[in-house]
């Protein structure tokens, strides 16, 4: 069996989800009072991980568990419905370049994974209407059909990622050289790695240099 990775932010949405998440809640009619709590929760780690005294993977999974506890308490339909609202807004930013390939890639008859340290319930949403085998993303913990922010999340990111891509597969057969993965940042190395076909999606400068270096796609 061939795959095809798909990372999220910067890959097949061009900009980043979690500014849109604080712009979605500041702005909310119903939940933007929470906002100003969650903005003076992230003010410190923000500061320390400037300072370059607490590490960026750290940052991003505390910024999401602070962001969720602005929700505690709701159902899962009403997270839905939340996640829903910002959906047209984001599609309008899905790279076309990439959903091509996606496409191409399901005529091929290829697993297609969608890979992203994004809320998985989000992914689900905001990606209605395009076809993934699986999703793969950071899951929201519920008790009793309401958000519970007392367990702390599992941030999938960097290496997290290529674990939970094995675990997904695991009990199948996969043609990982001819296997495709489509990531933007260098912190999805990893997972490129796994494949013989990596594709460098508009890559930050340094995932940019070693693409070049090792004679893969770059897709601009």
């Amino acid at each position: 069996m061939r795959v095809a990775i798909f990372d999220f932010d910067g890959t097949i949405y061009a900009e980043e989800t979690f500014t849109l998440l604080m712009k979605h809640l500041k702005e909310h009619p119903t939940y933007h009072s929470s906002y100003k709590r969650f903005y003076r929760a992230i003010v410190p780690p923000y500061i320390a991980n400037k300072l370059k005294i607490y590490p960026s993977s750290k940052m991003k999974s505390r910024s999401m568990q602070l962001y969720l506890e602005a929700f505690d308490g709701l159902t899962k339909q009403e997270m839905d419905v939340y996640f829903e609202e910002i959906k047209t807004e984001m599609q309008q930013d899905f790279n076309e370049k990439v959903l091509e390939k996606l496409k191409l890639h399901q005529q091929e008859n290829i697993h297609i994974l969608l890979v992203s340290g994004a809320y998985t319930q989000f992914l689900e949403r905001v990606t209605d209407g395009i076809v993934f085998n699986q999703i793969i993303g950071t899951d929201i913990f519920y008790k009793d059909d309401k958000v519970y922010t007392k367990n702390v999340i599992h941030h999938v990111n960097g290496e997290q990622k290529t674990l939970k891509v094995q675990e997904a597969l695991s009990g199948h057969q996969i043609d990982w050289e001819n296997s495709y993965a489509y990531g933007d940042s260098f912190s999805d190395l990893p997972v490129l790695e796994l494949v013989g076909n990596p594709v460098a999606v508009r890559p930050e400068e340094k995932l940019r240099k070693l693409a070049t270096a090792r004679g893969w796609e770059v897709m601009d």
